[in-house]
This record gives C-alpha cells, structure tokens and sequence, in this order.
C-alpha cells in the first residue's frame, strides 16, 4: 500500500507539473496571438520561476533570458528587475548544488546587480504605478536588496569593492522604504561623502539577513570599512532581543539592571565586534571619533543606540550618537546658534487628545515657557491657538529655524496612524511637508530643527520607527529630535530645558547637545530617579548631527 501511496503522489505531482507548464504555455501562445509583448514576458517569466520551484534550474534560465529580452526590448523595467532577480536566485542555487557550498557566484552578483540597478531607475515609478499592479513591497522588492547584500557578503572577508556596493544597496533600501510608506518618491537622494562632512564620526550599519546579523562599519578616511557577521542569529532573534529592551525601557518600574542586561546583547552584536579598534582612535586626536551615526535596519529601529550598554557604561557616555535613514538624506550644515529663531506649539488637554483618547500633558506650559527664556527670538502657540492654520501663518511670516511641538503624537509603519494633534484634529503625516514648508517660493525651507517632545511609537508594530523617519524626511527639517515613548512627567520640561541650554552653546553639535543633557540626567539628579534610562532615553537625533 505505501509504495501505491508513493506512486499516486508521484503521478499527482507529475500531473500538477505537467498541468501548469501547459497553462503557462497557452498563455504564451494567447500573448503572442494578441501580439501583447507584456504578458508574453510575464508568462515565460512565470514558467521560469514555476521550473526555479521544481529545481529545474537549466529549463528556468531558459524561460526566464527569453522573458527578460522581451522586458528590456519594450522598456518595461518593472518586470525586467524581476527576471534579473530571478536569474540571480536560478544561478546562485545551480552553482550552489554543482559546488555543494554557499558560495556566491559571481554571474549570480552580476545579475543581482542588473536587478539593482533597475530599482533604482525605476525609484520614481515603481510607487507611482497603477494600484492593481502594485507591488507588494516586503515579497517583491525588499528581498532584492536583502539577497544581494547577503551574497556581497558571503566571504569569510568580502572585497573592499563588496561592502562599498553593500553599504550602497543599504542606504538605497532606506530610501526604497520611505518611498514605499508614502507612496512616493519623497525623498532626494545626494551622494554625501561623509569625510568631507564630519571627521569625526563613524557610520553603522547594521544589516539583518535570512541567518545572520550584518554589520558594516565606516570609520574616518576614503572607503575605510570594516564588517563583522554574528552568524546564526535570525531576524526572530533580533526582533525577540529588541522587543525585551523596548519592553525594558517603556516601564518606569523595570530595575536598571534589567534594562543593562537587555540592552547589553545588543550592544554585543553591534559595538562588541569593533570595540578595540574604536577605543584605540579615542587617543588619536586626528582621527578621535566623537559621534556615531547609525543607520538602522528593521525593528533595530525602535530602540534608542544609546541606551547600549557595555558592561559598564552606556554607549551615550562614550559618544555622541544620531540616526539617519542614509547619509543621502544628511544635509551637512551646522547650526548657527547666534540666531535661533523658535516657534513653540503645543496643547495641555486639547478636545482631540479626549477624542484619540489620549491623557492630558500636564507639564506643557511649564516646558513652552522654559524654552522661552532659553531663546531670545520665539513665539508661542499654546492650546486653542495651537491649529494647523496658526502654525502656517507663522512660518509664512517669520523665518524660524527651529520648530518645537509638545504635544501627542504617533509614529507606525502605516502612515494614516502617523500624525501629531493640535487643539481640533490629527496633523497626519502627508500633510506636514505642506504645513511646515514655506509657501514664498523664495523662502528656502531653513527649518534647522523640528522637536516633538511627547510622541510614542506604535506598541507592537516592529516597523513602527519608519513612521518617525517618514516624519522627519517629510517634514523638511535638516534634524528631528523627537521621542520613542512618551514620558508624561515633569522631567521632559526639565529635559528640554536643559537641551536648549545646551544647544546655545556655540561650537556644540546637535548631537553633543543631546549627549550632554542625557549625560547630565545621569549624573546630576540626585533626588530623583531622572538617571533611569526611562527618562532620559527616549529622545533621539534623527539626520543632520551637526
């Protein structure tokens, strides 16, 4: 009876491959009656990709080639990228199975580099297009960067030419991303070199694939890269070890020691592997590294780098750190401190915190006034006056360069849950470049710093953090130093207060600003419980550190 069972299963998959290549073969002959070049393409693409699932790997190079000169002869790259794709993953799986090993080949890379190359041609397009040929981002294009990234670092010690190209496709699915959560290409890239921009900072990259945690280090000098691969931890582990420092740090109750234990393994995946190399340049006064600058991956997003911890110290204590969706994005200014000019909004209990069912802000007043008198030059919105009308007749009037809104907000990955309340009504997150973009086409938006003191991340959206990058590439700001969770308490004023002091202090970055307040809640509260890094944590740098 069991080799009968064999047997049936055998004819029934027989069946089912011999079934589906006849379907996929009357639609090839269907296209090519109707002379339609695109569903022919589409048709042989899916053959291939139905011989990929059989292993078939011949038979799926075969169908696939002829699907992608089809592709490129009628100029419709938003297929042509997913036969390249394709080919890629055809190649990589038959040398995989010739060699009996993981290494990356190298027709495979090329390939996967065509499909690269074509994403980004297609930037502007590929969420532009018609919804029902929408693309599924997470299935259909993030696993292009992903793939490609993990066979550019397949080696025990990948080429200087490989982590210059990872470090590349990172960056560009940063921007894939922002593109994807609003639908539009809202973002201009331009190429930064770091060196030129800030001597004194290293950039981190830290990269999830399907088994392993990437991370890519670039530290001062032309192309200097390093790269450590902490092998065997999946993307489950990252979001699991994540999920445990956020759950640590959002509960005032959680002992410090808790938070320390939580926050170390991550500190051990991302800083461990390049801690001497980066101890020995503190000594160097030329090549001293003062900020670190982290471009973050998935739900690594959602946690703030400088609560990371040593063993003995928090990574704020050793550096000044921001974060950046790309270095594409920074624009590399400092701040002028002889001529800060703030708006200052926000709301106690406005009607739509009842209505979104928020608590009220008890100690906004105290904080809009405190910042006040940091600031020679400021105008306060305060409750009823805080509307999205008063706030546009402001920029319009007066060229402020810092704007600071206390009140809720949410960040998530999906962005009609991205937004800010004023008194009436949300401010979604679509509509904050209008708001905070000057109408007067000669005005340049120069809004240096955008500051949102009382905002949360979604709960149990890992992607959550996206909503905040979006937040800031959308508003325009050159900086937005916003918060992960919120701290409804006396000690945000108190935190802010101490920031703006900060940020009056010529000579001091955006970054050294936040480090020193942070570092002085640590240290300089002794009747009260502001060195936990509940309070003091949650407020990150995001963009410009300068």
């Amino acid at each position: 009876p069991t080799t009968n069972s064999q047997q049936l299963t055998t004819n029934n998959q027989q069946l089912t491959t011999n079934s589906i290549t006849q379907i996929l073969e009357t639609a090839i002959q269907q296209a090519e009656t109707l002379q339609d070049q695109r569903a022919k393409s589409y048709s042989l693409g899916t053959l291939g990709k139905w011989y990929e699932t059989t292993e078939d790997w011949t038979e799926g190079q075969n169908f696939t080639q002829k699907a992608l000169l089809i592709a490129q002869q009628i100029n419709a790259s938003d297929i042509a990228y997913q036969w390249q794709w394709q080919l890629g993953r055809l190649l990589q799986a038959q040398a995989e199975e010739i060699s009996q090993t993981k290494e990356a080949n190298v027709k495979a890379i090329a390939y996967y580099t065509e499909a690269f190359n074509t994403l980004n041609s297609l930037r502007s397009d590929i969420v532009a297009l018609n919804p029902e040929i929408q693309f599924s981002f997470r299935e259909s294009v993030e696993p292009v960067y992903r793939q490609f990234v993990d066979l550019l670092l397949r080696s025990p010690t990948p080429t200087k030419d490989n982590l210059i190209q990872a470090r590349k496709v990172m960056e560009a699915l940063q921007l894939a991303e922002l593109d994807n959560f609003f639908r539009d290409a809202c973002a201009t890239p331009q190429a930064v070199n770091i060196d030129d921009v800030d001597k004194q900072a290293a950039i981190i990259y830290p990269i999830i694939l399907e088994n392993r945690l990437e991370v890519i280090l670039k530290l001062p000098g032309q192309d200097n890269l390093r790269r450590y691969a902490n092998s065997g931890i999946s993307e489950a582990q990252v979001d699991e070890a994540v999920q445990q420092l956020q759950v640590a740090l959002t509960k005032r109750s959680t002992s410090i020691s808790q938070v320390k234990k939580a926050s170390k393994q991550i500190y051990d995946w991302l800083i461990q592997p390049f801690e001497s190399e980066l101890k020995s340049l503190e000594n160097s006064e030329q090549n001293r590294i003062r900020t670190l600058v982290f471009v973050l991956d998935s739900s690594l997003r959602n946690i703030p780098p400088a609560v990371l911890y040593d063993g003995e110290k928090y990574l704020i204590e050793r550096y000044a750190i921001a974060l950046t969706p790309g270095l594409q994005l920074v624009e590399p200014k400092p701040l002028l401190t002889q001529n800060l000019r703030a708006l200052i909004a926000g709301a106690t209990n406005a009607p739509s915190f009842q209505s979104e069912r928020f608590t009220s802000l008890d100690n906004v007043a105290l904080e809009l006034a405190g910042i006040k008198e940091q600031l020679t030059q400021s105008q306060i919105l305060k409750n009823q006056e805080f509307i999205e009308e008063n706030i546009q007749t402001q920029l319009n009037s007066v060229p402020f360069n810092i704007i600071h809104i206390a009140t809720h907000g949410k960040f998530s990955s999906n962005p009609q849950e991205t937004f800010l309340l004023d008194w009436n009504k949300r401010i979604k997150v679509r509509d904050l470049d209008n708001l905070l973009r000057v109408n007067d086409p000669n005005k340049a938006s120069s809004i240096e710093l955008l500051v949102l003191s009382a905002c949360e991340t979604a709960a149990g959206d890992k992607r959550a953090a996206l909503g905040l990058a979006g937040m800031a590439v959308r508003a325009g700001a050159r900086s937005t130093l916003a918060t992960l969770w919120q701290v409804n308490d006396a000690s945000t004023a108190e935190f802010m207060l101490r920031f703006y002091q900060q940020l009056n202090t010529p000579q001091i970055s955006k970054a050294e600003a936040l480090r020193n307040t942070q570092i002085a809640f640590l240290s300089e509260y002794p009747d009260t419980d502001y060195n936990r890094p509940y309070f003091w944590a949650p407020f990150i740098l995001v963009g410009n550190w300068l």
